[in-house]
């Protein structure tokens, strides 16, 4: 069967500042989806992540479809009445645009997308992340999909030894989607070269080598950017597929181990790790740390089954605690150095005004003259 696998996210107001929704938004935006959507979707799954929350959709009108797309814009505006209606804070931050045009790309939302042709089992990796960009996902996608040492399966897997393709996008660029096609492991140099650099080259999409099917979609856009201004951390989610000729689910996951850092974090502003957590997890210390969530499904006809927590484990708890470790250590640096981001990728603008208004007071001191022998 012809699936098409849609999840859409957004924080439209949480309780007590950046920490949850409130359950009756919650409630509402499934109310809305399970009454709305009826004839569009097959099936859905309700979640959130700190606080955004995520629509995961399945149906087969294809990607960017406008129907789609346009029930999850108005679940999130009818689930930004009710945290209104309480007073929640940021109520509706999410949506950056007044009226719907066709699909949410661009208009404040993270979407992420596959169409594929079922295989006669289909697991796939539901990941969502809060306080953080899509660049977040860059390592771990990176080792999963082209490094031997964290995916074994590209040696021990005929078909996964023929690679796999990354689609990477300049998020800098305001023109368009400025995009580069690299293949592992031929260019593993050259992904690794643009990987580095997570605020601007970000992985899009996968597709293995073998069959040209896709293996992963991210929520990279240019959000940041649009209309030329900085507008915040975009709070990405992500769809990959496992099994067979795709990494292992245990293979995806196990870069999360490392609880890399990434941007954002408080005032989506600082460098901080990020750490596995289970679902529905606040965020806690700092406005963080940044938060990324994995569920794991089967999905056959469209029809999901329930979702696998996969970091609930008692593993991920050492996980959490080396995480926890780091944060603090990278804390204790304040705003000093690494510990908060480079001016062009801070959310908030007072540094940036605070030096305009310097430059004015700084003054070329004269060469004084040489002292005389």
């Amino acid at each position: 069967m012809r699936t098409t696998l849609s999840v859409i996210k957004a924080d439209i107001g949480s309780v007590g500042g950046h920490i949850c929704p409130s359950q009756r938004v919650l409630q509402c935006v499934k109310d809305f989806v399970a009454t709305e959507g009826r004839k569009l979707v097959i099936d859905s799954y309700i979640s959130y992540t700190g606080d955004d929350i995520a629509i995961l959709m399945t149906h087969t009108r294809g990607e960017t479809d406008a129907d789609i797309h346009r029930l999850a814009w108005d679940a999130f505006k009818a689930g930004t009445a009710v945290a209104k209606e309480q007073g929640l804070y940021g109520a509706g931050q999410d949506l950056l645009k007044d009226a719907f045009s066709g699909n949410v790309r661009g208009m404040g939302p993270a979407v992420a997308e596959m169409e594929i042709d079922e295989r006669p089992n289909e697991p796939f990796l539901f990941f969502a992340a809060d306080k953080t960009d899509p660049g977040a996902y860059n390592l771990p996608l990176y080792l999963a999909f082209a490094d031997v040492m964290h995916c074994p399966g590209l040696v021990l897997s005929p078909k996964m030894s023929k690679g796999f393709r990354f689609v990477i996008m300049d998020v800098e660029n305001t023109e368009g989607d400025r995009i580069i096609e690299l293949n592992a492991p031929e260019d593993i140099y050259d992904i690794a070269a643009l990987l580095r650099d997570n605020q601007r080259f970000v992985v899009e999409a996968i597709f293995s080598r073998a069959t040209g099917e896709q293996a992963a979609s991210v929520s990279t856009s240019r959000l940041h950017n649009i209309a030329g201004t900085y507008t915040g951390k975009d709070d990405p989610v992500m769809l990959v597929r496992s099994q067979g000729i795709f990494p292992a689910t245990g293979e995806v996951r196990a870069p999360f181990s490392i609880g890399h850092y990434v941007a954002g974090c408080m005032r989506g502003s600082h460098t901080a790790p990020l750490m596995p957590v289970a679902f529905n997890c606040p965020t806690s210390y700092f406005d963080g740390p940044p938060l990324v969530s994995c569920a794991a499904f089967c999905v056959h006809n469209g029809k999901l089954t329930e979702p696998a927590d996969t970091f609930s484990h008692p593993f991920w708890n050492h996980v959490r605690d080396k995480v926890s470790r780091k944060i603090l250590e990278m804390r204790e640096q304040g705003f000093s150095g690494a510990a908060m981001l480079p001016m062009s990728e801070l959310e908030y603008t007072g540094v940036v005004e605070k030096l305009t208004s310097l430059d004015t007071r700084f003054k070329v001191r004269k060469e004084k003259m040489a002292m005389a022998h």
